[in-house]
């Protein structure tokens, strides 16, 4: 300005702060007293007035400002006993003793966590992708090079760290609709009704997103399955439509029932207005994989009572019992004939984070949307290029996924190798589960078909329960939490993610490696006999 710093006119501003600043927390300015120092003394107390009142001052969001919807948002998987667990980790790392070493979080299906090997093909594609350099190392082999070459291709500047297209990247589009054609032995896809996702999570909840409309009974309904995965009732929740359960046949393996659709539907229409059904298969938390069958009739019912269907079919690699076979929603409803193929809307959804793969982290997956109006397909590229896209090295990992080697191909035999590898593995595990589970006085365990978790159904004594209510707790909540203080085991329990009333649950995947796997369902047998002892 021109002055020197005491003529300044920001530094009297300073001044008057700092004044203003030591007089709020108590203390007398500094330096020597002036004439007109009252006159200044009381202009520095308004100013701490003024600080002070700023200072507490109600917050803009708090709980009862916050959007409802969001504070209506429950997702299990990370809930309460996930954030227990966190919080006994930190006290072991400190050296606070417990009858226990670890925290084994079999609370969610996350295999490189637990010790599962990536697919080395797949990791070689997407280290090509990011690292082009690595394009002249005679390190790597060609059929992964030649994959990254083209992915590269597709990508603005040759580089994954592009923005792509919001639908995804369109050689990997045309890489899914030939997985799928080859899947569906021969039913044709057509590239412009795959979008890549970030995971199928993200697919679902924008599918939701466009569906949802109207008030009060003319609000949406959303057809989910009992027990259901959280991402549903989360989705349904935040989005402030009406979650319509149907429940499914403990007592037959987690079977999906036509009349019990029916049921829910009736009772739903009196107070809203239901038009979406989503479908799990393999099913998550129940491993049920769905018979040709039972799949046709759900696709009758939707056509029927005009539903739009979501196949959640993220776990199709992972069927593990003899007389069992993965049915994509889309085969089926192709073989059912033009009047429904053609009518039928469906969106299927899969991922790069289960499978064989377990490529969690990178969040890739994918949806093939069909019958859907052409109107409405501008729409949902607009509502995802909100998201700009996915990001670009989940798309190059699902591109492998769909376009992995194949016999000729140097890296097949190695890729084939590690495959079945998981596969068989996960196969062994889901029978060590159900045969240790159903050998537990007090625990029954249906036959893990397929996917990656066991739900058993488990017995809680009544003195429990009512233990559980003075702890404002749900009873298999109580459970779960005695057997993560006991033993640190963290599993999620069944009201997390629905359930019959009067029944109790928990799930747990079987993820841990074979001998840990082990150790872990002989802690949670002692545990329960002890548990059932201390309240019988």
């Amino acid at each position: 300005c021109g002055r020197g710093p005491g003529g300044c006119r920001g530094g009297r501003t300073d001044m008057a702060l700092r004044c203003a600043a030591s007089l709020a927390a108590g203390r007398q300015p500094r330096g020597p007293r002036r004439e007109g120092t009252a006159r200044w003394s009381s202009a520095a107390k308004a100013s701490a007035v003024k600080i002070n009142e700023k200072a507490s001052r109600e917050k803009i969001l708090t709980l009862e400002s916050m959007n409802p919807q969001v504070k209506a948002v429950e997702y299990a998987v990370r809930g309460p006993i996930v954030l227990k667990a966190g919080e006994i980790e930190k006290e072991l790392r400190k050296g606070i003793k417990k009858p226990f070493t670890e925290v084994i979080k079999a609370n969610i299906g996350d295999a490189h966590a637990m010790g599962q090997r990536p697919i080395t093909f797949l990791r070689q594609v997407v280290a090509l992708c990011t690292y082009p350099n690595l394009l002249d190392s005679p390190s790597f082999p060609e059929d992964a090079k030649k994959r990254a070459r083209r992915i590269l291709q597709g990508c603005g500047g040759n580089s994954l760290g592009s923005y792509t297209a919001s639908q995804g990247i369109n050689c990997i589009r045309e890489d899914v609709a030939s997985y799928i054609e080859r899947r569906d032995g021969g039913v044709p896809a057509d590239p412009d009704n795959i979008y890549l996702t970030t995971g199928a999570s993200d697919g679902i909840s924008a599918i939701l997103k466009i569906l949802i409309s109207g008030g009060g009974k003319s609000r949406t309904g959303v057809m989910i399955p009992i027990p259901q995965y959280p991402l549903y009732s989360a989705a349904i929740s935040e989005l402030d439509a009406i979650q319509v359960n149907y429940y499914l046949d403990e007592e037959n393996c987690w079977a999906l029932n036509v009349n019990e659709l029916r049921r829910a539907l009736n009772e739903a229409k009196a107070y809203c207005n239901p038009k979406v059904l989503c479908i799990i298969n393999p099913g998550n938390p129940t491993g049920q994989v769905q018979n040709r069958k039972c799949i046709e009739d759900v696709i009758h019912f939707a056509w029927e009572e005009k539903l739009f269907l979501l196949a959640d079919e993220v776990y199709q690699d992972n069927v593990y019992s003899e007389g069992c076979q993965f049915h994509s929603f889309k085969k089926i409803l192709y073989e059912m004939g033009p009047e429904y193929y053609n009518n039928v809307e469906l969106a299927s959804f899969h991922s790069t984070s289960k499978g064989y793969m377990g490529e969690c982290g990178y969040r890739g997956g994918y949806m093939e949307v069909i019958n859907l109006h052409p109107e409405i397909k501008g729409q949902l590229v607009k509502l995802l290029s909100v998201r700009l896209c996915p990001p670009v090295s989940g798309q190059a990992a699902m591109d492998i996924v769909v376009n992995p080697p194949v016999p000729g191909e140097e890296s097949y035999a190695q890729f084939i190798k590690e495959k079945e590898s998981v596969l068989n593995n996960l196969a062994k595990k889901a029978k060590l589960t159900e045969d240790m589970f159903n050998k537990i006085p007090g625990v029954h365990c249906n036959p893990l078909q397929g996917a990656m978790y066991a739900f058993p159904r488990i017995f809680i004594p009544s003195k429990a329960i009512e233990e559980a209510k003075a702890h404002k707790m749900a009873p298999d909540m109580f459970y779960c939490m005695k057997l993560l203080e006991e033993t640190g085991i963290c599993v999620v329990p069944g009201s997390g993610f629905g359930q019959r009333e009067g029944t109790y649950h928990f799930r747990m995947t079987i993820l841990p490696p074979v001998e840990k796997l082990k150790i872990l369902l002989e802690k949670v047998k002692d545990f329960h006999i002890k548990f059932l002892e201390k309240y019988a």
